[in-house]
């Protein structure tokens, strides 16, 4: 497949869709767009993650699948948390010459936390990354030279485990299975002397199969400076790690029926990778740093920071080589809190919904056409209370932009809108009386 995209235009189609991919043409890069591993929550306010409670689970540090018992009953127990999430993405996109829209419908997460004593154990199950393209490129006379597409993603299982040390200090680890498999597909068009389509074109199909483990450390702190004002603070640590890849190619000529767009294949060769040192790969994931603190007075606000550093620069594959392009570290800097009018409150619920806000700036590490692309987001969200005390529907919506129009690429304005359940009850109560 020819991956020099310098010519590539964004085709002038609309795609609406339920599906686990993404709709971004920056998916066609690496392993796709990758997603953010935390909770409506955490994306409520900026993507920030340094916040642990009692109610709400946090994918993102595994030390939050412990904590101390609850003064409501009478530090003798804690909730088993369970969540579950789906979102809605919109995105405008644009380039010099054009513009397009997409809409996708995700699952985005589904966890369980059990406390057991000072331990805790957290499972999890998410998408990690996402492919869902469908790009154009021209030739000299207007017409349609290559056209690329592709779908799939990398999704995630993970098991946590945590230590509750003093009532302020907490660590956990995380161990992931990452697991998926991604398509890439481009078609070369074909034309005669007076630049007729001809019937037969050319297309080079590749699917990768992938699957790795890889871990994650987390540490929380989070002593009271009063009564009722806490400090927290958190660190997390994933080191790189490798993911297995066994690839499929294969060449064929096809016919496109004009009316549906799809493609029949005539003749197909299956390509002897193995010959060629390619049929199993490595690619090579880079290292994760997270450190944030914040403050907050207790069952009322909170404000912190987050600082993320990803060594994507490692990222190399045997198999991905893409003209243009080339990797640099990424990072990411996030600001968000949330804010409570009464907690306490029986007469209005609306006086116990959390609002949640916050912003974020990420380098995500990709070069295309030396620009370096960059993302900005502003968040809002909610929390309201449903059914018992403890339990919650949280909603997030998310604005921003994503690229640059720059050297013939797409500039993106998305709105990322997150609904998800947290669901907390006492599953093992102590009997008291025989």
């Amino acid at each position: 497949m020819k991956k020099n995209l310098f010519y590539i235009i964004l085709s002038l189609f609309s795609i609406t869709s339920f599906s686990q991919g993404s709709a971004s043409p920056y998916s066609f890069y690496g392993i796709g767009s990758l997603n953010f591993n935390g909770t409506t929550e955490n994306r409520a306010m900026g993507r920030l993650s340094i916040l642990t409670d009692s109610i709400h689970m946090n994918f993102r540090n595994p030390a939050s699948f412990t904590g101390n018992d609850l003064k409501a009953f009478n530090n003798e127990g804690r909730l088993v948390k369970f969540t579950v999430s789906v979102g809605n993405s919109d995105i405008n996109f644009k380039t010099n010459t054009t513009s397009a829209k997409s809409s996708t419908t995700n699952f985005d997460y589904l966890g369980l936390s059990l406390p057991m004593g000072k331990f805790g154990v957290g499972f999890g199950l998410m998408p990690h990354s996402s492919v869902g393209y469908k790009l154009e490129s021209l030739d000299s006379d207007d017409l349609i030279k290559y056209k690329y597409y592709g779908k799939g993603g990398l999704n995630k299982v993970l098991l946590g485990f945590a230590y509750q040390f003093s009532e302020s200090l907490a660590i956990g680890v995380n161990l992931d299975y990452n697991f998926g498999n991604i398509q890439n597909n481009g078609i070369e068009f074909l034309y005669d002397d007076n630049l007729d389509p001809l019937d037969y074109h050319s297309r080079e199909a590749n699917r990768s199969d992938l699957s790795g483990f890889n871990y994650n450390m987390g540490l929380t702190f989070k002593p009271m400076l009063s009564d009722l004002i806490q400090l927290h603070s958190a660190i997390t640590y994933s080191p790189d790690y490798d993911l297995n890849s066994e690839n499929f190619r294969t060449f064929s000529s096809i016919v496109i029926n004009s009316n549906s767009g799809e493609e029949f294949p005539i003749n197909e060769i299956n390509v002897d990778l193995e010959s060629l040192g390619l049929k199993e790969t490595s690619l090579s994931m880079p290292s994760k740093t997270s450190v944030g603190i914040g403050i907050g007075k207790l069952r009322k606000w909170f404000i912190g920071s987050e600082y993320t550093f990803v060594n994507t620069s490692v990222f190399k594959s045997d198999l991905i080589n893409i003209d243009n392009t080339s990797y640099e570290d990424g990072s990411t800097l996030s600001f968000g809190g949330y804010f409570i009018p009464d907690y306490s409150s029986f007469k209005s619920v609306l006086n116990r919904i959390v609002y949640r806000s916050g912003i974020y700036f990420e380098k995500t590490g990709l070069i295309i056409n030396d620009q370096s692309i960059k993302e900005f987001g502003m968040t809002f969200g909610v929390g309201i209370p449903v059914g018992n005390m403890f339990s919650n529907l949280n909603l997030a919506l998310e604005v921003g932009t994503r690229g640059t129009t720059d050297a013939n690429l797409v500039e993106e304005k998305f709105a990322n809108f997150k609904m998800s359940l947290s669901l907390n009850d006492r599953w093992f109560i102590k009997r008291k009386y025989n």
